[in-house]
């Protein structure tokens, strides 16, 4: 059954690809590229690319990081012309209507579509390598000590990999050191899955020149677990400084807690499990205020009632390519933004980093600049 079922998505993914790639031949022969060799050569290249992601996985070494770059990309393309194409026919079918001459409207139509998809490509591309700072100003009702104010820098879904590495390590340190935070949170998904990119390029030495006053302080996300080098990744970045939290508290100077969940996908069965929220907070002095991490954005009031006073989470992209944002807000009672939940402030960040395509649409890369103020 299970193979019948995986043998049914191979063939819709054959399928999908072959009506993209009809259409690429359609338009090489209105612009007069139509030799059989051509044709054997496009089909031949179109499907390496169309599979390019699925190789990556069974050829290792420079060949396989090619790959997967080449299919993060295809992603993006694939989205997008399945979005466009059923417009394109359309046109085109008007156009036959209408009487235009064949060899004028498909060239032309077929033009304004692939020049429209590359502007949608170059435009997703400046969305995810300029990075933005989304500030916001809250306050928690509740006494912290010493602390009356807090700066917090929240830096989720780095992705670190094949596309996202040192490079982009050190444009998030730079802007930590810009934005001056008191402490540093990073709510899920470091890794990108695979953790061989993350020792080779040995990014854990460049994360450690992440630093702020009060300490960096992380949790796990699903990717880090579907890599199944949990335990190696958590002591990489332990040994460079960052509290990597799983299911614990941790009281900063006697004034707020910090609180970390570990990953929803936890609760699968091939993983240990995690605590209720419930069960991490009911031990702690609700009196002071907790700051609260956790990956996926669910179970808010859950949070809310176990006495958690802020929320941060990651997880969603916001869709990272418009419209996908349609899903995520179906899926999440708060998939990006803020929101109040009674008196629990929700952060959810669209990330810093990206998954598969290194392309937004509807989305930005960002960090979260939040200036807390405690008063009782």
């Amino acid at each position: 059954m299970q193979i019948g079922r995986y043998v049914l998505l191979a063939l819709m993914y054959i399928g999908i690809n072959m009506y993209i790639g009809w259409h690429g031949v359609k338009w090489f022969e209105s612009l007069g590229i139509e030799s059989q060799m051509g044709q054997v050569i496009y089909w031949i290249l179109f499907y390496v690319v169309a599979l390019s992601y699925l190789l990556s996985l069974a050829i290792k070494g420079p060949v396989g990081r090619f790959l997967k770059v080449i299919g993060s990309f295809y992603f993006a393309i694939l989205q997008y012309t399945i979005l466009l194409f059923p417009i394109l026919d359309l046109a085109l079918l008007i156009a036959g209507l209408l009487g235009w001459t064949p060899s004028i409207h498909i060239p032309l139509i077929g033009t304004i579509v692939a020049t429209l998809l590359f502007i949608l490509l170059l435009w997703g591309s400046r969305n995810n390598w300029s990075t933005v700072i989304r500030p916001y100003s809250l306050t928690i009702e509740k006494d912290a000590g010493t602390q009356s104010k807090l700066r917090i820098l929240v830096a989720s879904d780095l992705h670190l990999g094949h596309i996202k590495g040192n490079r982009f390590l050190t444009k998030l340190i730079k802007i930590s050191h810009d934005v001056q935070p008191d402490i540093i949170f990073i709510p899920g998904d470091l890794l990108d899955g695979d953790i061989e990119p993350f020792k080779r390029n040995q990014m854990n030495e460049t994360l450690r020149s992440l630093k702020a006053p009060l300490g960096v302080y992380a949790v796990l996300g699903n990717h880090e677990y579907y890599g199944g080098a949990v335990e190696e990744f958590v002591e990489m970045v332990k040994d460079v400084g960052i509290h990597l939290l799983q299911d614990e508290a941790v009281e900063i100077n006697e004034s707020f807690y910090v609180v970390g969940r570990k990953d929803k996908t936890a609760e699968g069965t091939q993983y240990d499990g995690r605590q209720t929220v419930e069960e991490l907070l009911t031990p702690l002095d609700l009196e002071k205020p907790i700051l609260l991490l956790d990956h996926q954005p669910y179970q808010l009031e859950k949070a809310e009632k176990a006495g958690a006073d802020m929320m941060i989470s990651g997880h969603t992209h916001r869709g990272q390519m418009a419209p996908n944002h349609f899903i995520t807000s179906r899926l999440f009672e708060l998939d990006y933004g803020y929101k109040q939940k009674g008196k629990m402030h929700a952060l959810v960040s669209s990330g810093f980093g990206s998954w598969g395509p290194p392309i937004r649409i509807g989305s930005r890369s960002e960090v979260l600049q939040i200036d807390v103020t405690f008063e009782k």
